[in-house]
């Protein structure tokens, strides 16, 4: 039951990070496209923070593992490269 809301938080992340990687702008120009993917990034960013915060909590720790800080420190790292590689 712990994992679901977790497991929600990760896949939001995640679809967070894929539109950032995945998404570019159009060209140097384009200030919209550069908006839209940092974004996205500081959501992912967020959506890390939150999903380490939740892990942190100590029944959800006993429950579900130490493993779970994983995807929100992969994704959080994944989306800070991106935002700072942007320019």
């Amino acid at each position: 039951m712990l994992g679901l809301p977790l497991g929600l938080v990760h896949l939001l992340n995640a679809l967070f990070v894929l539109a950032a990687v995945v998404a570019g702008p159009q060209g140097p120009w384009d200030d919209r496209g550069y908006a839209r993917i940092s974004a996205a990034c500081f959501m992912s960013l967020c959506l890390s923070v939150i999903g380490g915060l939740i892990t942190l909590i100590p029944s959800v720790r006993r429950a579900m593992g130490a493993w779970w800080f994983a995807p929100p420190l992969v994704l959080g790292v994944v989306a800070y490269v991106r935002m700072t590689t942007l320019a």
